[in-house]
């Protein structure tokens, strides 16, 4: 081998391999983009699966986002929604006396005794008698033992709402075997008037109750069959809360203003 061979350079051939370009945050956007739209979808189906009002009340709220308008706040106490609804939520209140009235020992005992229906005045809570008696001692405004333990559960959830109350006594069309001194009259009025007293001392408000209605037999359940037990009840009634009436505008009290003045 020559010198000149052996001092030929030795050449080196890299290859470059190329990579892909950097992305950057891109993703990121498209990521959080993908998030909201879901995050939009769940509203709009829990929108769907609401009632009417509350969907008018999340509506209002849009409408008026300052909070002064009529769709904001809460009429209802304990009702777990912070919109407030042209009446009372009657449906939720209904559900709330259901769960609290179940904690009672003797509850399965009494569930066929009481009916909760939501009517034009408010929640209408019946309390039925059976044959042998089961809120008051027969023929009596004495209240039994399980009368006492209902109405103070009722007392002790309905002295929480502002809502005004109305009692009534009913009773069956068999009329007293005792000369017409005592009747159906007298005992539905005192049955409904012994509820008052025993519910305000167990936690109705004593400004709460605002009528005691006395029915006799004038409003039977089974008008067919006058003298069943279940004819004998006293109602408690939660009605809806009144709705303050709106000022006069300016320009009315302006005319009432000018007529005072015209007529002195």
């Amino acid at each position: 081998m020559s010198d000149d061979e052996k001092l030929a350079p030795i050449i080196v051939i890299k290859k470059k391999v190329a990579h892909a370009a950097h992305h950057g945050g891109a993703w990121k956007v498209a990521y959080a983009d993908f998030v909201t739209a879901m995050m939009a979808l769940f509203i709009v189906l829990w929108l769907l699966s609401t009632s009417e009002k509350v969907q008018k009340a999340v509506g209002g709220y849009f409408n008026d986002p300052s909070g002064k308008g009529k769709m904001t706040g809460t009429t209802v106490v304990g009702s777990g929604e912070n919109i407030a609804l042209s009446k009372d939520d009657m449906e939720k209140l209904k559900e709330k006396l259901e769960r609290a009235m179940k904690t009672l020992p003797k509850f399965k005992d009494l569930k066929d005794q009481i009916q909760m229906t939501i009517t034009a005045e408010g929640l209408r809570i019946e309390l039925m008698e059976s044959a042998k008696g089961t809120f008051f001692e027969s023929g009596s405004t004495h209240p039994s033992e399980a009368g006492k333990d209902i109405l103070t559960k009722l007392s002790q959830e309905m002295g929480k709402l502002p809502n005004n109350i109305v009692i009534e006594g009913h009773t069956d069309s068999k009329p007293f075997s005792n000369n017409g001194v005592y009747t159906n009259w007298e005992l539905s009025t005192d049955r409904a008037n012994t509820a008052r007293r025993f519910m305000e001392e167990s936690g109705l408000r004593p400004d709460q109750v605002k009528q005691l209605r006395g029915f006799a037999d004038q409003q039977l359940r089974k008008p067919l069959d006058p003298e069943n037990p279940s004819n004998r009840r006293i109602s408690l009634i939660v009605q809806y809360l009144k709705q303050p009436d709106s000022p006069p505008p300016a320009d009315v009290k302006k005319e009432v203003a000018q007529v005072e003045k015209s007529s002195h």
